[in-house]
């Protein structure tokens, strides 16, 4: 283990987030893309085996696998990371929290996966892609917030493909996305041999529509899935807005 400071590990425009669990903090760039809830959740999500081997695609800073350090036994993580700078951040984070021999962030391209690591290695992959399709909504002009949330390097078949050739048989994939992207998730899964397990919907307020899906898939298992009690972020119902006109005194 390399001995640095906080000091000498966070870069001027930088700062340190507690992570509230283990004494465990990041290194974020409040510029660029900073981690959200969904990570969390994903985090939660993930069931890791003692021993067990992590890869995490497109690991960003490096939020899964350093939580995963703490909410699971296994004993191997490693985040794939194609900017730079980014994944720099990362390894930055795994040495301040002095993860170096848990904890590997590789800088590399989803689409060559496969080529980077050795085939049907893993037991467990995760991933927070890019929710958006390329050509959908307005993108952002910072590349890098632009690459975390649209499908500009990779898409949803790129991550199940190299999935599908990492993963050992009846390896564990675990993704949070979208649910209005659910039923192209659930056929693309199928496709590329990794068959949905187990659902679990997130919803903002109990009358609200969910927001997140996490989802876990089995590389090779038979078709049967679980849906597992949604999670309601805010306690009691959202308030609906009602039009002036209805309003009581008007």
């Amino acid at each position: 283990m390399i001995n640095n400071s906080k000091e000498e590990l966070v870069h001027p425009g930088e700062r340190v987030d507690d992570l509230q669990i283990g004494g465990l903090e990041l290194i974020q760039n409040p510029n660029g893309f900073c981690f959200g809830v969904d990570a969390v959740f994903l985090s939660d999500f993930v069931r890791v085996k003692p021993g067990e081997t992590v890869l995490d695609l497109g690991t960003g800073n490096g939020i899964i696998p350093i939580l995963l350090t703490a909410k699971t036994r296994g004993k191997k993580f490693t985040g794939l990371e194609i900017q730079e700078k980014t994944a720099d951040m990362a390894r930055r984070s795994v040495a301040l929290n002095g993860l170096e021999e848990k904890v590997d962030i590789v800088t590399g391209d989803i689409k060559e996966a496969a080529e980077l690591f050795k085939p049907a290695f893993f037991d467990v992959i995760t991933t927070n892609p890019p929710y958006m399709l390329a050509e959908h909504g307005m993108r952002n002009p910072d590349s890098s917030k632009a690459i975390a949330r649209h499908e500009v390097l990779c898409s949803l078949d790129d991550i199940l493909r190299e999935s599908m050739r990492l993963l050992q048989d009846k390896g564990r994939f675990y993704m949070v996305h979208r649910p209005f992207r659910l039923t192209e998730i659930m056929i693309k899964m199928n496709h590329y041999k990794i068959e949905p397990k187990r659902i679990q919907f997130i919803h903002p307020y109990i009358n609200k529509e969910p927001v997140l899906v996490l989802i876990e898939g089995v590389r090779g298992a038979r078709s049967r899935v679980t849906v597992e009690p949604p999670i309601v972020i805010y306690e009691g119902e959202k308030e609906e807005r009602r039009p002036a006109a209805d309003q009581p005194g008007r």
